[in-house]
């Protein structure tokens, strides 16, 4: 069921875990509610052109999404949460509600289909092909106080090395007092502690045709992107492809490294609350020039991407698309803008894990403060 909300609280407290958020539970501040049901999710596919809205909203609106993580629910792990998560030590009212409904009643092919469970797709009143959609990251609330991190089928950084096992290793990490839980060797006091900075590593918007993409590799319309920068108050803007542009969010993260070397973050439901604009192609095409791929904008830096299944191509892609940003944002001479990437900006490995490798540049825009640019509204 999707419904309109009512505020709940004055305020979103930032990212603690005060109570387990069952669908309904909890805080949500959205001008719209989007709860992860059978009804609302796909597991493993991502929405295409042919998929019908779970909600229509108007230029401007949040909505506040639950999203269920895929670890805890996936066929090597019994696709059992309420068995899985239980063995761990979880009580039995801490395991979502609605990831015991996904995990028995979704359908998802195990050979053919990815694992991520995405909520949506969400319609937008006015996002036109050739727009950009704007999303804003309002709040992120974890669901729960704990989360998984795993390394599986001969996936990660390291494939044919690690796992040592021919099973997965699947490493369930409690949080506690705000950071993530592991220790020095299996069965140890938990010990080594590490900050969440809570994101979602897909948020997408609907490819054009009848075809839903695999959920894994990302792309033009965002997808599985896995970048950790966007957090609390950051924004994705993504070129939109279909009417609408169908927007969709998933693979909830605590906690990630550039990198994702393992093949997972530490990986966890969150409820998101986002809001979404729509920026007109020419005020776009003004502000950053032609985007063809996700953009990240934070506190302090614009964030172009590069996308591919090479890393060292998706590093060139990433320059060449720093490059472009510069040159239409600021009217910098191509010579310049290379020099300037090259002294003064940092590019992070996304991650190397989800078939299409991805990298991302870092570009201050403090360093253009004397330059006057146009902003999209």
């Amino acid at each position: 069921m999707v419904s309109s909300a009512p505020r709940r609280t004055a305020a979103v407290e930032r990212n603690p875990v005060s109570e387990i958020l069952h669908p309904g539970v909890g805080p949500i501040p959205g001008d719209h509610y989007v709860p992860a049901s059978p009804a609302t999710v796909l597991w493993g596919r991502l929405p295409c052109e042919t998929d019908a809205p779970v909600l229509t909203v108007s230029a401007g609106a949040t909505v506040t999404f639950d999203t269920v993580s895929h670890e805890g629910i996936l066929p090597d792990q019994g696709q059992d949460p309420l068995g899985y998560f239980t063995a761990h030590g979880v009580p039995p009212e801490a395991v979502l509600a609605d990831a015991i409904e996904i995990a028995a009643s979704v359908p998802r092919d195990a050979v053919h289909d990815g694992p991520h469970v995405v909520t949506g797709p969400v319609f937008v009143e006015g996002a036109a092909v050739g727009d950009l959609l704007k999303i804003t990251v309002v709040s992120l609330q974890p669901r729960v106080p704990y989360g998984v991190i795993s390394n599986r089928h001969g996936k990660g950084a390291l494939p044919g090395v690690l796992p040592r096992t021919p099973e997965n290793v699947s490493v369930f990490t409690p949080v506690t007092e705000g950071s993530g839980t592991l220790p020095l060797v299996e069965g140890g006091e938990r010990v080594v502690t590490f900050p969440l900075a809570p994101f979602l590593g897909t948020m997408g918007v609907a490819v054009a045709g009848g075809e839903r993409p695999h959920s894994v590799p990302p792309g033009a319309h965002g997808g599985n992107i896995d970048i950790n920068l966007l957090v609390e108050r950051t924004v994705l803007y993504l070129p939109v492809q279909v009417p609408g542009a169908l927007a969709y969010v998933g693979d909830p993260h605590f906690a990630q490294g550039d990198g994702e070397v393992a093949l997972t973050a530490l990986e966890a439901s969150l409820r998101a609350t986002l809001r979404f604009d729509v920026v007109p192609r020419a005020a776009a095409l003004a502000a950053f020039g032609e985007v063809t791929g996700p953009l990240v904008r934070t506190s302090e830096y614009l964030v172009p991407t590069g996308l591919h299944t090479d890393l060292a191509e998706a590093m060139r892609l990433a320059v060449r698309a720093a490059l472009d940003l510069l040159i239409a944002r600021y009217g910098m001479d191509e010579h310049l803008a290379y020099a300037y990437l090259s002294a003064a900006t940092d590019f992070d490995i996304s991650q190397v894990v989800d078939i299409v490798c991805g990298v991302h540049a870092r570009i201050r825009e403090s360093d253009f403060a004397a330059v006057e640019t146009a902003d999209p509204a």
